[in-house]
């Protein structure tokens, strides 16, 4: 592993981050990787063309563990859709596996741009609360497996692990709120394994990958992000009782959108 300890104090650093304002503001830590994850790999001289993909990839590994957590927590309360996620996974498999290979192949412009409508999309969810105006029945088989197919397919593109898509689908088909987001954790830990498998087998053979790199995973981001961020979001999640956490959800949608700005500008 790298030894420079700036590096080290990067990453760890950029954990506490990811994990405290996770944890107190409940928004997944893949939005919030992907920004700052690419604005760092771009300071440390990483070429242009694979800040996105490794962001990507680093993120989606990084979520695995915290979504595994939160999926069994959800799980012990009851509030998993055990059908909906059997449903959903065939086509988020499948997509997710798939948006590796589209990150390698697709030009900078795409990813970049695609992830910063993506950013519009999540600050336009918290700042205005957008939902579903008519509930919808449950779809068959193949509209699951549609759905799961544009769940995985956005979300490993993203680098996320996709609550802020599923969740709305969820709430479209009456499922109650606290099931969605037991659900979309499930769906996330879905998400992030099969996105992480993608990006891997996508980035094997690519040349010219930094040192510590396991396909289009960077190992000192991962083992950085995932020591800290693991035990900071429990305090984060502590302080979501005693701040106004919907004002301070709203300021950090905005400075997620100035990050996502600043890192495609930087490309």
């Amino acid at each position: 592993m790298p030894g420079d300890a700036a590096t080290w104090l990067t990453y760890l650093g950029l954990g506490v981050f990811v994990g405290f304002t996770s944890g107190l503001l409940g928004i997944g830590g893949g939005s919030m990787i992907v920004p700052t994850l690419g604005l760092v790999f771009v300071a440390f001289g990483f070429a242009p063309q694979l800040v996105m993909p490794l962001a990507l990839g680093t993120s989606l590994a990084a979520i695995v563990l915290a979504t595994a957590s939160g999926a069994r927590a959800h799980h012990r309360h009851g509030a998993v859709r055990g059908d909906i996620v059997r449903g959903l996974a065939p086509g988020i498999v499948a997509a997710g596996l798939g948006a590796g290979a589209i990150a390698r192949a697709a030009p900078v412009a795409f990813l970049k741009w695609f992830f910063l409508a993506f950013v519009f999309y999540v600050t336009a969810q918290i700042l205005f609360g957008l939902k579903p105006k008519h509930e919808r029945p449950l779809p068959g088989r193949a509209g699951l497996f549609g759905v799961g197919t544009l769940i995985g397919g956005l979300s490993g593109l993203a680098g996320v692990g996709g609550a802020m898509i599923s969740v709305p689908f969820m709430t479209l088909w009456g499922v109650p709120f606290k099931s969605a987001i037991g659900t979309s954790a499930a769906i996330s830990f879905v998400v992030a394994i099969a996105g992480t498998v993608g990006f891997v087998a996508a980035g094997l053979t690519v040349p010219g990958l930094p040192a510590w790199t396991v396909g289009y995973v960077y190992l000192p981001a991962l083992v950085g992000i995932s020591v800290t961020s693991v035990f900071v979001a429990p305090l984060g999640a502590r302080l979501a009782h005693r701040l106004p956490v919907a004002t301070l959800k709203k300021a950090f949608a905005v400075f997620l959108l100035a990050l996502a700005v600043k890192l495609i500008t930087s490309l």
